[in-house]
């Protein structure tokens, strides 16, 4: 047993008088007794805000009535606290030592990374399911009518060159999907404006598809090539990749608004979203395998996509334009997906 008596005196600040009063503490069975001249109170002890234990200064005890008990001497106070039965936060025992603080810390940083690399996604995918198409559709709308105002321009293109891919990816379509089934996409045709995104293709949620002249220039003596390029958008659209990004930019907001507090509506900041996030190495492959799939199915080699790759590739070593993330143009051309499209059978 401790030598520390049940009874402190302390001092009680009422907030009628400048000057203290001094009072006897004792706390039995869960209730306070605070005594002296004039005073004579009874609290609950879950009634009462505990300051949390510190290693120096004062202690400070709030009273419901806005009242408060302070004492000077800390480890007193904590003595008789612990001998009176007072139970302090497991918390405090870790902020008193910086080794536990440090592995707290290293903790927070570990779960961080596992809710951005693993939780949300997770909680993404799981999301999209039950998110109706319709809302891809007023999404991509909204995105698309943002990039025109921003990135994008009318096409050059005369109606014969836009009819002839358009029906070319048709074709290669029908071919993919004999018996319907084939995901809603609308084929837009655009240029890019100052050079903003250059030749590039990108999906956007609810079925878009933009194809920059740029682009089209760029494999005029490869059409299968082209068409090969609007059979990875498609996959994107097929697997609701950019409206994952979408749902998983809402989470993210949602838990920075736990943390920071109230953000500003998601679907107001779409286009940035789609704008400064890149598809993840999963969704690229994924796209790569539609792709791969649509054109072995309209007898066209998926090794075509190669030729994509190269110029790509040449064309940012001799004009270097800035890249949108989500467009075909910034995708990592590694050796593992130029091998993919040569080896596929």
């Amino acid at each position: 047993m401790s030598n520390t008596p049940a009874e402190l005196h302390s001092s009680l600040f009422n907030g009628r008088q400048a000057r203290p009063i001094p009072v006897r503490l004792s706390l039995e069975q869960g209730v306070l007794s605070i005594t002296g001249p004039g005073v004579q109170l009874q609290v609950p002890e879950q009634q009462l805000r505990w300051p949390e234990r510190q290693r120096h200064g004062a202690r400070i005890a709030y009273l419901p009535d806005g009242a408060t008990l302070q004492h000077a001497n800390g480890a007193e106070w904590d003595a008789w606290a612990q001998a009176s039965g007072h139970l302090e936060a497991p918390v405090v025992g870790w902020m008193q030592s910086w080794g536990k603080a440090l592995v707290a810390s290293m903790v927070l940083v570990l779960a961080c990374v596992a809710t951005w690399l693993w939780g949300v996604p997770l909680a993404s995918h799981a999301a999209l399911s039950v998110i109706p198409l319709r809302m891809d559709d007023a999404v991509g709308e909204q995105a698309m009518k943002s990039f025109e105002q921003g990135m994008l321009r009318p096409s050059k293109l005369s109606a014969a060159e836009q009819s002839a891919i358009s029906r070319q990816f048709e074709q290669v379509m029908a071919a993919a999907f004999p018996n319907g089934g084939a995901p809603h996409w609308q084929l837009h045709f655009r240029g890019s404006k100052h050079g903003a995104i250059g030749p590039n293709a990108f999906a956007l949620p609810g079925g878009h598809i933009v194809l920059t002249d740029e682009m089209v220039a760029l494999l005029k003596d490869k059409p299968d090539t082209l068409v090969g390029v609007l059979a990875h958008e498609l996959g994107h659209v097929r697997h609701r990749h950019g409206m994952q990004m979408v749902v998983q930019a809402s989470l993210l907001s949602g838990l920075t608004a736990l943390v920071l507090g109230d953000v500003s509506g998601l679907i107001a900041a779409v286009p940035a979203v789609l704008a400064q996030s890149a598809y993840s190495r999963q969704a690229e492959h994924q796209a790569d395998g539609d792709a791969a799939r649509l054109l072995k199915a309209a007898g066209i080699a998926p090794a075509v996509m190669v030729d994509l790759f190269e110029r790509i590739t040449t064309e940012r070593e001799r004009k270097r334009a800035p890249d949108l993330p989500i467009a075909l143009a910034s995708h990592p051309t590694d050796a593992d997906r130029i091998a993919f499209f040569k080896n596929y059978r």
